[in-house]
């Protein structure tokens, strides 16, 4: 084996009779590292859009999430669910009951989603980092009840249309059970809410266009559903891991519910993009695959201009099959330069970009970053770097024992 890396090295980096044999050699490693690096930043700036949507969820949706595994509806004082409190890694319980419902405001009717929540709701979400009064200042959310008197504070989208200072909106929601043909307007329960001049903002369409926070106790008179959740939101301590947590809760509540981390409870959002980042990989690694054909015609003229050594090294007894190996590990050699570089070259592009922001979306600030948000992981690192090997040294293979079998 010493023998062959010898030769493969000094064959490698020796002067050839040739001089366009040491370019098409360095013009093969440089392909390869060209495709290495673009698979790493391809991959990062997957990684960084999935941590960036995931961050603006992480705003609004809990850690944790336990809804009934089946109905809509799950009684609040169900003892599996008090037992949560209890779970060691829990922090905080928020109590919340969402469901759609029609807002009549100015003749214009909508159909929104409503999400009652608790006093809790503020620690087990960042819901007070995106709230906005009227002059666009960021403030704490605002109470939800005071005197009696219930506050709705919807995303910016609904308040856009809407108007920030709305006043008084009812709202509309189906009787349980009470259809009136005769009369339809008792076939819906009608509450009011008030504007407390204030708004928030997710910067998703789901939530800011369509959704209206309001006090629990409002949603429940509203969908005549008292005492009743659809969803606890829970947050986790700092320093404990979500999965464990997650795993104790699901065995304290049982099957009747199910349990869903933060990507879970955005599950088609996060497979979409996971999908997406599993195409261009592999769209990538057809790049690297015809970047390691280079090597092909590399290794072919080395061994046409190596032909003469190659025959004394045969008279010394040398077999063919070490001959293959020398060339092999020659391509080898020039692959793993090649894959070495471009991890390197494409882990440092990525970290320009990340702190320099120099490659932007543009459109004048349309989108939420001005530039693309790069997040380097270490599996992909070394996904890419193992993918490239892989695809370098199978490429060769069958070539190179072709020509000597042919040659020598």
């Amino acid at each position: 084996m010493r023998l062959t890396l010898l030769f493969a090295r000094r064959y490698l980096f020796s002067k050839k009779s040739h001089s366009a044999i040491n370019i098409i050699s360095a013009i093969s490693a440089g392909g390869i590292a060209i495709a290495t690096m673009a698979l790493i930043c391809v991959l990062s700036v997957f990684n960084g859009f999935r941590e960036l949507i995931g961050g603006l969820y992480s705003t609004f949706d809990p850690a944790i999430e336990v809804a009934p595994a089946h109905g809509k509806y799950a009684d609040a004082t169900d003892a599996r669910l008090q037992a949560l409190r209890r779970v060691d890694g829990v922090a905080h319980v928020s109590e919340t009951l969402t469901e759609q419902a029609l807002i009549l405001y100015q003749g214009n009717p909508q159909v929104i989603t409503v999400k009652g929540i608790d006093d809790a709701f503020v620690a087990v979400t960042g819901i007070d980092s995106i709230v906005h009064d009227a002059g666009m200042h960021p403030m704490p959310l605002p109470p939800l009840t005071i005197t009696g008197i219930d506050y709705g504070v919807p995303g910016r989208g609904l308040a856009a249309r809407m108007g920030i200072d709305y006043g008084q909106v009812q709202i509309c929601a189906p009787r349980r059970g009470k259809i009136n043909m005769v009369n339809p307007a008792e076939s819906f329960n009608v509450c009011e809410v008030f504007s407390t001049s204030t708004y928030f903002e997710v910067k998703q369409k789901t939530y800011d266009d369509d959704c209206m926070l309001t006090s629990l106790d409002f949603a429940r008179r509203l969908f005549e559903q008292p005492g009743m959740v659809s969803a606890l939101a829970l947050s986790v301590k700092p320093g404990a891991d979500v999965e464990r947590v997650k795993a104790a809760v699901q065995a304290a509540v049982g099957p009747d519910y199910v349990v869903r981390d933060r990507a879970e409870q955005h599950a088609d959002t996060f497979r979409v993009m996971q999908i997406e980042k599993l195409m261009a990989y592999f769209f990538l690694t057809f790049i690297v695959v015809i970047a390691s054909f280079n090597l092909i015609g590399s290794v072919a003229m080395l061994i046409i201009d190596k032909r003469d050594n190659a025959a004394t090294l045969r008279s010394l007894g040398m077999d063919r099959r070490r001959l293959a190996r020398i060339f092999l590990t020659e391509s080898r050699m020039i692959t793993l330069i090649g894959a070495i570089a471009g991890v390197v070259l494409g882990i440092a592009l990525c970290m320009v970009q990340q702190h320099f922001g120099l490659l932007t979306l543009g459109g004048s600030g349309a989108f939420i970053v001005e530039a693309y948000p790069v997040s380097v992981h270490v599996q992909d690192v070394v996904l890419v770097f193992a993918t490239v090997l892989v695809v370098g040294f199978a490429t060769v293979w069958w070539p190179v024992h072709a020509l000597c079998r042919r040659m020598f």
